[in-house]
């Protein structure tokens, strides 16, 4: 027979390690995002502020160590808690986040370069974006692959499921696309620079076709399924990623493409810079006026915080550094203005979200297992949890 106390080692044994990181999901890889984005976004602005540079790498520092907090913090979750990871996987409303890991690294990555080497010096400030660039570009191609096969396949996810979150795999490879160029001129000229700038056009084309097939499904969802449950308001702002990425990405191949390919192609690069990048982005500031009105009637209705703030960072961040791009090839001065102005909400949509993050985890709230979103619809299958509405 066996007694209470000796039943206390065993129960001791059951228990899960590290409990507090079993609602641990991929969706925080966000936070990663907008704080790099913060940086990275800054040292794309045209002109020079003062003290902005030194801010936006110590906001980078900050990116890079979160960026390892959180990786760490995933690795024990896989370990410890591989039940929810799995179920993570199952879930049509958590399984797009893995396209989140991507642009965290390929993010962190990116700013390395263009304001961390005033910390860790240009030749470790390259070295690291190699690795994170090359590290993130295989789980963002992988994401982009994997999420919409298991959608398809086990998740069996219902139109009125259809939220702008479908969207991040798939960006995910537009992320690589707008950031491998800036690698091109560390190569050797010749067939690895081409190789490397054609290569990023590549997954500029899948990102962007992928897109169109997936953004009239979003649309459709909110015109005939009614809003969107307030917890995932904030989400309609993850559309703004794929156009201002976009654009930042054919500014940035017609940056890199002088010595990379021949003249012609190089011209034509720095034309698609402009034609397409004008008519996107004026896409992109309709999109930001009517997800801002929905957000505002969100908020009226009683939206409170939610990890889904964070989708207010990153989106931003690319239509500055899009705007940024616009500015330096038609020489704008409206462009220059927009770019400035999109920062400044940027830098307050990232400080919210920042400090009620931090309040969260503070209180244990945001560690807490996942409560169903008010009017959301049930996940797919009875065996998996979401985290996508907390």
């Amino acid at each position: 027979m066996v007694t209470a106390a000796q039943s206390l080692p065993v129960r001791a044994a059951l228990r899960p390690r590290f409990p507090a990181l079993r609602h641990l999901g991929p969706h925080w890889y966000a936070s990663v995002m907008g704080t790099a984005a913060v940086a990275g976004a800054g040292a794309a602005l045209p002109g020079h502020l003062p003290g902005l540079r030194p801010a936006c790498a110590a906001v980078w520092a900050l990116s890079l160590g979160l960026l390892v907090a959180l990786l760490a913090a995933r690795a024990l979750h896989w370990r410890y808690h591989s039940d929810q990871a799995r179920a993570h996987l199952l879930d049509p409303s958590a399984a797009p986040f893995y396209g989140c890991l991507a642009m965290a690294l390929l993010a962190v990555g990116g700013g390395a370069p263009a304001v961390g080497r005033d910390w860790i010096g240009v030749r470790a400030a390259v070295a690291l974006d190699v690795v994170l660039f090359t590290a993130g570009t295989v789980v963002a191609l992988a994401a982009a692959v994997a999420v919409p096969y298991l959608m398809a396949v086990h998740h069996r996810a219902e139109l009125r499921q259809a939220s702008p979150v479908w969207l991040l795999p798939v960006v995910a490879p537009m992320v690589s696309a707008a950031l491998g160029p800036q690698l091109v001129g560390h190569l050797p000229p010749g067939q690895a620079r081409e190789s490397l700038l054609l290569g990023c056009a590549a997954m500029f084309g899948m990102s962007l076709l992928a897109t169109l097939a997936l953004l009239p499904l979003v649309l459709t969802r909110l015109l005939t399924a009614g809003a969107l449950p307030l917890a995932l308001a904030p989400t309609l702002f993850l559309v703004l990623g794929p156009l201002g990425q976009s654009t930042t990405a054919t500014g940035a191949f017609a940056d890199a493409a002088p010595g990379a390919v021949p003249a012609p192609y190089a011209r034509g690069f720095a034309v698609l810079a402009v034609l397409y990048g004008v008519p996107v982005m004026g896409f992109a500031l309709l999109w930001l006026a009517l997800a801002a009105a929905y957000v505002a009637r969100a908020r009226r209705r009683g939206m409170g915080f939610a990890m889904s703030w964070w989708a207010f960072t990153f989106p931003v961040g690319t239509c500055v550094t899009g705007a940024a791009a616009l500015a330096r090839h038609t020489h704008l001065a409206v462009y220059v203005a927009l770019a400035a102005g999109l920062y400044a909400v940027l830098v307050a949509a990232w400080a919210a979200a920042a400090v009620h993050t931090a309040r969260g985890l503070v209180s244990g709230a945001l560690l807490a297992a996942p409560r169903p979103a008010r009017g959301a619809p049930r996940p797919a299958t009875a065996r998996t949890t979401s985290d996508g509405g907390r």
